[in-house]
């Protein structure tokens, strides 16, 4: 059973050494431990202290493409160097190395395919009130959207095992946290949430620059996200509430008609004629969309054939 620990790293050399030195050489039911690094196209000399440091594998992105694309790329890395389980964390050590043994436990027991570490948001004094309020917001959200039970929806200290990490895809740039947990349920993917620990903070956080941002980002990532991934839902959702208010509103002018006083609120009966008529085109979206949804699917089962096949023949 092999493990490579995959860290994305951008302009990381003061901070990278000092995680490096606390990652776990040795967990029960692993055989090979290894270490990766992804270059996200730093500018100092992160490549050299992983090298310094023993690191086994670098993978450099010739430019700087954001945290989603460096985890997308590790990924595929790792799965081409023979891993069975992948473990992703931050290269400013935020997250307790120890519990990485926590991490891998559910999948060498075949209960989960994918691990997610559930930092105690409540306990950390980095995070302001209105930040923990924002991450439970948002881990809620996602649990309603995904149907997964995701306790820490924006963690990055994850374990995915052979299988997930070949099946998943990362579209979005700004993060893979969300789009990777919607993925899974309709991939045939288990997701199980474990309780981890986290270190103090060395940095502020270069994904949120500051509240306002975080909130935007997170609202779009989101919606766009469930766009792709549940275009059905969303579409007959919108269409079903565009219907109801256009019968909300007929059934007044209806009212107000068979009382006699229907010939002053003839514009109720067009709004009502548009909603109706709106979220009647809606729905055809909706099912448009799903036809769309279906036809992506078989291309990611092509997809996912190749890689396979890659896979045998670089073994």
């Amino acid at each position: 059973m092999k493990l490579i620990i995959q860290i994305p790293c951008f302009n990381e050399e003061d901070s990278l050494p000092n995680t490096l030195s606390v990652l776990p050489k040795q967990i029960d039911g692993i055989d090979v431990i290894e270490t990766m690094i992804i270059d996200d196209g730093s500018t100092d000399r992160t490549v050299d202290v992983a090298s310094w440091n023993g690191v086994n594998h670098i993978v450099r992105l010739n430019r700087h493409q954001g945290l989603a694309s460096a985890f997308k790329m590790g990924l595929n890395e790792a799965v081409k160097l023979g891993a069975d389980i992948i473990v992703n964390t931050d290269a400013d050590n935020q997250y307790c190395a120890d519990d990485i043994q926590l991490l891998v436990k559910p999948i060498l027991e075949n209960k989960a395919d994918i691990v997610i570490g559930a930092r105690p948001i409540k306990d950390i004094k980095s995070f302001s009130p209105l930040k923990k309020f924002l991450q439970t917001l948002g881990s809620a959200v996602m649990r309603f959207v995904s149907s997964a039970d995701v306790q820490d929806a924006p963690s990055g200290f994850r374990a995915f095992n052979r299988e997930a990490a070949t099946l998943l895809n990362v579209f979005d740039k700004y993060t893979y946290t969300m789009e990777t947990i919607i993925q899974a349920k309709p991939k045939g993917l288990e997701i199980v949430s474990v309780s981890i620990r986290t270190n103090p903070d060395i940095r502020k956080s270069r994904l949120v620059k500051n509240m306002f941002d975080y909130v935007k980002n997170s609202i779009f990532t989101m919606l766009r996200i469930f766009i792709i991934y549940r275009p059905f839902r969303f579409f007959i959702l919108i269409a079903m509430l565009a219907i109801l208010i256009g019968v909300g509103i007929g059934t007044r002018f209806l009212y107000c008609y068979c009382t006699g006083s229907g010939a002053g609120h003839i514009q109720s009966l067009i709004l009502s004629a548009i909603f109706i008529i709106s979220g009647v085109q809606i729905a055809l979206i909706a099912v448009l969309a799903d036809l769309l949804a279906i036809n992506r699917k078989l291309i990611e089962d092509v997809q996912v054939r190749v890689k396979k096949l890659e896979n045998k023949i670089v073994d």
